[in-house]
């Protein structure tokens, strides 16, 4: 068997989005201008699931603190990971899924240019409570760690394309080695907290992604989305930026503020990935499409 026949189908997948992502891009544009009236209809519903995506999450994760009567940095922390935005990782995780990529990455794109004026009100607001919260430095912060590198990123496609063409197969392995260094040094400043509360913080993760990911669904349902849009809000709404959590909660709360997203990092990938799996083996029919617009 040659290597490429024995890589997973998520680093494969992976490895092709980030290869050709602006060119995915560029189609998901095109496909817009071919089909309008059929894409379209998903329009009036994008602002609402970007609302569920940056209120329904935050609140999720309020509600769960107080309902486990978490440690104010803990509750805090949960906050911090629902008021982020998606996450990249939920594009290959549609894409796998069969979903509405085009969907996917739409919402990604929106929720991470709004984070950084959202998330430090929706964490003012709700985390107040716990910390004090600092909504200026919070919007530097997130413009420093989300934003900066997007614009840079894009700068050096345009001026060394060739040099980016060169690293680009790294980028993957470099991301994932640097959220595993994240959680590994988050784990480690609060070994005491992950001793005494690991379950309980494992507990509240699990089910706010699984709030997450069901009402992320339903909600699609309910906006009159066909199946594989449906699946791309339901991953959208469950994944958020746990990477940009983290180092949120690290600068600006505790080391221990930023376990629930460490915690998430890892968790909402292996949910997403088991979804993903499950719903790749039952495709959408056409004739299934219809009937349940019908409906």
């Amino acid at each position: 068997m040659s290597p490429s026949s024995s890589t997973p189908v998520l680093q494969r997948a992976s490895a092709f989005t980030g290869r050709w992502f602006a060119v995915l891009v560029l189609a998901a544009g095109g496909l817009g201008l071919l089909l309008p009236d059929t894409l379209a209809q998903a329009a009036p519903a994008v602002p609402w699931l970007l609302a569920v995506m940056m209120l329904g999450m935050p609140l999720t994760g309020f509600a769960l603190a107080r309902l486990l009567d978490l440690s104010p940095a803990l509750a805090a922390g949960m906050v911090l990971v629902g008021a982020s935005p998606g996450g990249t990782a939920s594009n290959v995780m549609v894409f796998l899924a069969k979903g509405d990529t085009a969907l996917s990455v739409a919402m990604t794109t929106f929720s991470t240019l709004l984070a950084p004026v959202l998330t430090p009100l929706l964490v003012l607001w709700l985390a107040g409570e716990f910390l004090p919260v600092d909504a200026g430095a919070l919007f530097v912060s997130i413009v420093q760690v989300v934003l900066a590198p997007v614009l840079l990123g894009l700068l050096l496609r345009t001026v060394v394309p060739a040099l980016v063409e060169r690293v680009l197969d790294a980028l993957p392995l470099v991301s994932v080695a640097g959220i595993a260094a994240v959680v590994a040094v988050v784990v480690a400043g609060s070994a005491d907290t992950v001793l005494s509360v690991g379950p309980l913080l494992v507990l509240a993760v699990v089910l706010h992604n699984g709030v997450g990911l069901g009402v992320g669904y339903g909600l699609g349902r309910l906006a009159g989305l066909d199946v594989p849009a449906r699946r791309a809000v339901s991953i959208e709404v469950g994944m958020q930026n746990s990477g940009l959590a983290a180092t949120l909660a690290t600068v600006h709360f505790s080391p221990a503020a930023a376990l629930p997203a460490a915690i998430f990092s890892v968790w909402h990938n292996v949910s997403g990935s088991l979804l993903a799996g499950w719903w790749s083996r039952r495709p959408v029919e056409p004739a299934a499409v219809e009937r349940d617009r019908v409906g």
